[in-house]
């Protein structure tokens, strides 16, 4: 199965830096670790027993449907 995992730099001054947050949107799940590699660590055990805990109470597991993503900037929608 395979998950979109969106990262976040957490900005928040009671987190050390270089923190980031791991975010799996169709799941709606979110962990953090000491960068990319940290937070893509803790992502994959955080999924790897969300599954196993669903898949123990009997319940389906869908995979996550086509995903997409974009930026926007509102700056001057701010200003203007």
């Amino acid at each position: 199965m395979t998950y979109t995992i969106v990262y976040e730099k957490i900005k928040e001054s009671n987190f050390p830096p270089g923190y980031f947050y791991a975010h799996i949107p169709s799941l709606d799940l979110t962990t953090h670790g000491l960068g990319i590699e940290g937070a893509e660590r803790a992502a994959k055990d955080l999924l790897k027993l969300w599954l196993e805990e669903k898949k123990s109470n009997g319940e389906v597991v869908s995979e996550e449907a086509e995903t997409f993503y974009s930026r926007i900037n509102i700056e001057d929608a701010i200003h203007g």
